[in-house]
Parts: structure tokens; sequence; C-alpha cells
């Protein structure tokens, strides 16, 4: 029964710069050293794994042999793994941090949320990123319970002990229905109509909005705290809620949602700001993400005549 030896990192590094330069010569230019050195190394690993790597007869050019083809894919995951360890090793003693845990408000674009973190892979790719979507005030409950470090959240964080906050744009939101639900089918909606029928409303468990209702107008509710489902009850004509614009758009263009012109709850702007503990401040790749959110919501218009929810 034979038995590999193990070789060093150096040695398959000298491999792939072979297979990568199509020469011995050009693996000694790649890596600095002589070509007598790369025959040596290439030797040795031969030598203590027990198999030809590479084809040296006939060609001038050294041709991988079986084994050598069955490897490559291995020791280039070895050789990877290494150089981001490397990194990530460099980032920790460079102050950056190993991971970061971010929550956003669920109100926030899923365009603007997926341009940011794209680039973030781009910018700090041995930073592992944990995401939490969460609703109104559980946001800011998951900073303050060190469950995540930094957080995009609606207005439920301002003013709130150990948080620090900075703006980071606004969402529209306008309350609409389905086209055959009663509201929808009014051309004049009287201040109170809305009342008399069940509104869907967003909620949370989080300890900052126990107790409390946000822009809630009828007694009849029906609660939930997934966004996409409210949409879909809304299509349904199950109710009419409040919706950030941007998130249902086609379905006005569409006809398959109408926006109500109520004069009692014309909607509002939902502010957005990035959070953090007071007493952790983020590092350099939270900061970092910070900063592109609030970039980014700079450029947030809003609608004529709406304050703020």
């Amino acid at each position: 029964m034979n038995n590999p030896g193990t070789p060093t990192l150096d040695q398959l590094r000298i491999f792939l710069a072979i297979v990568d330069t199509g020469s011995f010569a050009g693996a000694g230019r790649k890596l600095n050293r002589a070509v007598s050195v790369i025959s040596y190394g290439i030797a040795n690993l031969e030598a203590q794994l027990g198999l030809p790597l590479f084809d040296r007869e006939g060609t001038r050019k050294p041709q991988l042999t079986t084994a050598g083809r069955a490897l490559l894919a291995q020791v280039r995951t070895i050789s990877d793994g290494i150089d981001g360890l490397r990194a990530k090793v460099k980032g920790l003693l460079d102050g950056l941090e190993a991971e970061v845990d971010l929550a956003v408000d669920v109100m926030l674009p899923t365009d603007r949320l997926a341009k940011v973190l794209r680039a973030f892979a781009g910018e700090f790719p041995t930073v592992q990123l944990r995401l939490h979507a969460e609703t109104l005030g559980a946001i800011t409950a998951m900073v303050l319970d060190r469950k995540a470090i930094i957080g995009i959240s609606g207005p439920l964080s301002l003013g709130v002990e150990g948080i620090e906050s900075i703006a980071a744009g606004s969402v529209t939101m306008v309350p609409v229905a389905a086209p055959d639900h009663p509201l929808g089918r009014m051309d004049l909606i009287l201040p109170g109509a809305a009342r008399d029928f069940t509104q869907i409303v967003l909620t949370d468990r989080s300890r900052f909005t126990e107790g409390r209702d946000f822009s809630v107008v009828s007694p009849k509710t029906w609660r939930l705290a997934d966004l996409g489902a409210k949409h879909a009850l809304l299509r349904e004509g199950i109710g009419w809620g409040n919706m950030p614009l941007h998130m249902i758009e086609d379905d006005l263009i569409a006809g398959t949602l109408v926006r109500l012109a109520m004069p009692d709850n014309p909607g509002g702007n939902y502010r957005l700001s990035g959070i953090w503990r007071r007493d952790a401040p983020p590092g350099p790749a939270a900061s970092w993400l910070l900063d592109q959110f609030v970039t980014l919501g700079q450029k947030d218009s809003h609608l004529p005549g709406l304050g703020d929810v």
C-alpha cells in the first residue's frame, strides 16, 4: 500500500506556475527563481506524491500527465484557500472585521440593497456578511442586542437611548387596494370611509412597537410581519393598506392595485437611517456599508404634499 508524502505549499505553487506559464523557464520568471530550482522543486513534488505530473518527453513544452490533470483542480483549491487565509489574517491585523451583521428594514428598495451588497463583495472579499431583513422596531432591537453591528432602520430608531444614527434616504408610502375592493371602486373617498374596511397592517414583535400602532386607521385589521405577504393580500382584495411606492409601481401601471385618494390618510415619507450602538462604532467594512446607503439615499425624491409617517 502506497502512502504519499505531504507536499509543501512552495511545491504546489511551482506546479501551478508551470501550468499557468507553460514552461519551467516561465515559472522561474513568474516566481523569480532559477530554472534549476523550479526543476528541483517539481521533482521533489513528484517524489513526495509518487506520481509523474508532467510528461517531458518529445516536446519542449511540459504536458500534464493524466495524474497531473486529475490533481490540478485540487491544487488550485488549496492554493486559493491559503491566499484567502492570508488575506483574512492581513485584514484582521489591519483592523478589518472578520464578519459584519447587517439588519435592514424590509421597506428598503431591494435593488438598492443588491447594488450595495454586490459592491461590498468585491470591496471586502474576506469579510463574511450576515443579512437580516426585519420590520419596524426589530432593526433597532437587533442593533441594541448586539445581534447586528449596523442597521438600516425606519423612523422608530430615532431618539432611542444608546443608538447613533445618520439619515439614509426615505421611501414613499401610499395607500392602495385592489381595483375590485370597495375603496378601489370609489371615485370619491370621504374622510373616515377607510374605517369601515379591513386594513392590512405590517407589525413586529419587538419591544419598540409593543402596544403601539403606526398609520393604523381602521379598527378592523389583519396584522402580519411579512411585507411580501401583505402585498399578496392587497392584490387579492382582502383589505387596503399602505405600501412602499417602489414596490407596487408595476401594479399601479398594470391595474392590479389602485392608489387610494384618501383625504385623511394620503400616505407619507418613511425615513430611513443608518444606525449603530454608541458604544460599538462600526469597523472599516461596516462603515463602508453605511456610507454606501447614505450616499444612495441622498438621491431619494418625495411626492409633493406628503409629510412623514
